[in-house]
């Protein structure tokens, strides 16, 4: 034990000699330093809101193709009721325009709460809202590939959040589901508070699960197991997980992922509860 202390002591004092040896760095060193950290915080900025954009171009493409569904079935129904002149089939044409106009609605009122949020400000946002919304956007994308969609939301407080930034989260961890599952399974949405200062949401899919090798990885920048985009367009850029564990980890939020080949994968994310609510509790 003499020895180790020595040796450790010795370490020690000969990284003090070396650091009085050590120069200041000159001022241009200090300038240029300054200046690619600012100009890399700039970046980071840039990158932020371009993949803000993306995702609000991304709503935009699948909003209207939601509302193009509405509007063939307004007009299919309303054709139907002009050739059919009794009151059965007329009433029946009736109710499936004013269900088509309700949902209609729905599509609206979503895009227009993502159009008034779309600053990366933080303010509560409760997540039950936020999550339903999502669904109604991706519900043409779930029935087309056959996904069945079961939702458990129990009512827990607000967060303190960019809504924009968490819809990112759901509307990429969503896709993936979809994508990992191919043609049919069952997509399922949990939201529930863990404890008196945090809540959690919960994506989890029944598709083809992560390989232990390749889960440590699926956070890293660029790194993707898919070859490329799907024929939506979405998906193997590799920049989709990266950009939500940075939102979460901002929101000083985590984030545990549990897999398993062949059964599935969820995605377990926990966001801290706005401070007044945690008060109150």
């Amino acid at each position: 034990m003499p020895r180790c202390n020595a040796d450790s002591s010795s370490v020690s004092s000969q990284h003090s000699v070396d650091q009085d040896h050590q120069t200041e760095p000159s001022v241009e060193i200090r300038s240029e330093s300054t200046k690619l950290n600012s100009e890399m915080d700039h970046m980071r900025l840039q990158i932020k809101r371009m993949q803000a954009m993306a995702t609000l171009g991304e709503l935009t493409g699948t909003a209207t193709h939601e509302f193009n569904n509405v509007l063939m079935t307004v007009m299919n129904y309303a054709k139907l009721g002009l050739r059919n002149k009794d009151d059965a089939s007329r009433d029946n044409a009736f109710q499936k325009i004013l269900d088509a106009s309700v949902r209609a609605s729905q599509i609206t009122n979503t895009i227009l709460a993502q159009a008034r949020n779309r600053k990366d400000t933080r303010e509560p946002i409760e997540l039950e809202t936020l999550i339903r919304d999502t669904l109604v956007l991706m519900n043409r994308e779930m029935q087309k590939y056959r996904i069945h969609v079961d939702t458990f939301l129990s009512s827990v407080p607000p967060v303190i959040a960019s809504g924009n930034a968490i819809q990112r989260i759901l509307l990429n961890l969503i896709t993936n589901a979809r994508q990992a599952m191919g043609e049919g399974g069952t997509l399922t949405i949990g939201l529930t508070q863990t404890d008196a200062s945090h809540v959690e949401l919960t994506v989890r899919d029944s598709g083809a699960g992560i390989p232990a090798d390749v889960l440590p990885r699926i956070f890293e920048p660029y790194f993707s197991t898919k070859a490329g985009p799907d024929e939506t367009g979405k998906g193997g850029t590799g920049i989709g997980l990266a950009a939500c564990k940075e939102i979460i980890d901002d929101h000083g939020g985590r984030v545990r992922v549990e897999s398993s080949t062949g059964k599935g994968t969820a995605f377990m994310i926990t966001l801290p509860i706005a401070p007044s609510r945690v008060a109150a509790a």
